[in-house]
Parts: structure tokens; sequence; C-alpha cells
């Protein structure tokens, strides 16, 4: 059994180019809240989500087809940051805005065909602290790694942490203010 292959850097970004840069996408990006088909049915997605990179990319799961919008100044500096960081290039990003506990992320892992072979996340949190869990696809009943998201962290994904492993950001009943995620990715050219 492989172990997930990632790492978490908390303090990534200051609490203070946390708030701003939170601020910032708040009320700067054009927040959408797209449909999914699930055995059959329509079904609002639970948060809001955005898709920004290079001219032409295009972002597909579940039936859903994201162009990706022009990038946005602060989002492309933190992008070059990044590219620094980890010395890997990264040509797109999935901004996903949780407005509370209710909005979440079901069970998956990023591994759409069009990521290539070995699919790299740099995902960097905003906002509220959440739960990230993480569970082998191959033994969905094992003991279940925990993560917490703190504003400003940078969570690094690995291409085995795609291939082997599921990851979600679970729903809570309790009450919290809204959440940033940014989810860096590489799209190699066709």
């Amino acid at each position: 059994m492989t172990k997930p292959d990632y790492w978490l850097k908390q303090n990534f970004l200051s609490q203070t180019e946390s708030q701003h840069l939170f601020a910032t996408l708040e009320n700067e990006i054009a927040w959408r809240q797209d449909t999914i088909k699930m055995f059959g049915k329509e079904i609002k997605i639970p948060r809001l989500q955005h898709f920004m990179g290079d001219k032409g990319i295009e972002y597909r799961y579940s039936n859903t087809t994201l162009t990706a919008s022009e990038w946005h100044p602060s989002v492309n500096e933190l992008r070059k940051n990044l590219e620094t960081l980890t010395q890997l290039n990264f040509n797109a990003v999935l901004l996903n805005y949780y407005r509370d506990g209710k909005d979440s992320m079901g069970w998956h892992s990023d591994d759409e065909p069009e990521l290539g072979p070995d699919p790299i996340i740099a995902s960097i949190s905003l906002g509220a602290n959440r739960r990230f869990l993480l569970r082998n696809k191959k033994n969905p009943k094992q003991q279940k790694n925990e993560l917490l998201l703190e504003s400003g962290s940078l969570l690094w994904m690995g291409p085995t942490l795609q291939r082997d492993w599921q990851h979600s950001l679970p729903r809570t009943a309790k009450n919290i203010s809204p959440r940033i995620n940014l989810t860096f990715r590489y799209f190699p050219k066709k």
C-alpha cells in the first residue's frame, strides 16, 4: 500500500497576505455555481467556483466543461511564487469558494485525462480552517488521514496521491466563515 504523496506548508502566506488576498478574490472573481450530473440527476455543486489560466485551456469533470478566463493579477503573482518554490509550471487554477460549513467537496481524485499521467496539484487555502481527509482507493475503510488546512497554507499533492488516494473537504455543522481554495494545475499541451 502506498503512502499518500503530499506535503503541507503552513504559513506559506502570512495572515495579512491571506486576508488581503481573500478579500480581493471574494470581491473581484466572477463566482458561479455549476450543476453536475450525479446518478442521472442534475444537482448544483455545493460551492461556488471559477477557472482561470492560460488561453485555450479547458477542464472537464462530471460532464462539466470549464474554459479558463484570463489570469487575475493577484492569482498570477501567486502562481509565480509557487513556481519558484516548487520548480514546477502551473498553467491553470480552479478556485473554489466555500460560503459556509454546508459547502463541501466529495471524495475524488484530481486524475482527469487532460491533467496527464502524473498530475500534481498545489492547493492554497484562504479564510476559515477546514478539515481535509484522505482515503486509500483500494481500501477505503482503512483509517483516513486528516489534515487541518489553515488560512495561508499550501498543500502539495503528488502523482501517487492522485493515482492511489481520494480526498475530500467534508461538510460541517459548525458555524464557520467562508473559505477560498486555489488548486493550481498543469495541463500538458495537446
